[in-house]
């Protein structure tokens, strides 16, 4: 089951409506008294289904919770659409400059702040949820792979999972790594991270990026599973076969 509803980013879109999705799994209605993990998920219309998505390609991921039975919720939230970089700025905790985008303020902060504040108490009084921090997890793709990797990081009292899928490391892998290395995680903090073989000539130096960040969480003790997909892409048909490998990563061994 997958439900929809709207809720505002104050913050950063005013009272602009933002759509929410959040999948229940089945097992809730046939056993009342069961709780679940809850995943955040960045980039919510690619999520689920192929019309919202916005090149016509989801991640799939009802279809995958569906036949597989996987006991978790999934909480995934419309990324900032507004020009001319929106997205950009809600989905980097850094400021940036980029030939291309130009100037690109970092507010993944504040996106972070409202969700921990704001849309995570209400998705645990609403849902059956295991709302403490072993049972929390975050996940996403380029921009909100990097911001996975954040979250798990600035908020780790409140995350102790996260995938992060072709993270856009790129935008600061040195200030990223400087953090990781900085912070003092939980014990048992997990990170997947992955990138695709045909995606590493989209930056300069992306591999070397891509293993600072790498290298820093597992000098701070991450348990981490770290990819280079074969063949794969840049693009939501490449994260949906992904799906499997990152999931497995999140569940294992988790009660």
């Amino acid at each position: 089951m997958i439900e929809k509803w709207s809720l505002p980013v104050p913050r950063i879109t005013g009272k602009e409506p933002r759509t929410v999705y959040v999948y229940v799994p089945d097992m809730a209605t046939e056993e009342p008294e069961a709780h679940f993990p809850v995943l955040y998920m960045f980039d919510g219309h690619n999520v689920f289904f192929d019309e919202d998505a916005t090149y016509g390609k989801s991640w799939g991921m009802k279809d995958y919770m569906d036949a597989t039975g996987t006991p978790v919720i999934i909480v995934a939230v419309d990324c900032n659409h507004r020009p001319p970089n929106g997205r950009l700025s809600e989905y980097s905790p850094f400021t940036f400059q980029d030939a291309k985008f130009g100037r690109v303020y970092g507010r993944g902060k504040l996106f972070m702040d409202w969700l921990c504040g704001t849309l995570k108490p209400i998705i645990d009084e609403r849902y059956p949820t295991l709302p403490d921090r072993d049972h929390t997890w975050i996940a996403g793709s380029s921009m909100g792979g990097l911001m996975s990797i954040y979250a798990l990081t600035a908020y780790n009292e409140v995350f102790s999972r996260a995938a992060a899928l072709s993270p856009s490391v790129w935008v600061a892998a040195k200030r990223l790594a400087h953090m990781i290395r900085t912070t003092e995680f939980a014990p048992g903090t997990v990170l997947y991270m992955d990138y695709g073989s045909r995606e590493l000539d989209n930056h300069p130096a992306m591999l070397a990026k891509y293993g600072q960040v790498l290298e820093a969480a597992m000098e701070r003790g991450l348990w981490v599973t770290s990819r280079i997909v074969p063949n794969g892409e840049h693009c939501e048909a490449s994260w949906e076969n992904q799906v499997p490998f990152f999931m497995d990563t999140l569940t294992y061994e988790c009660e």
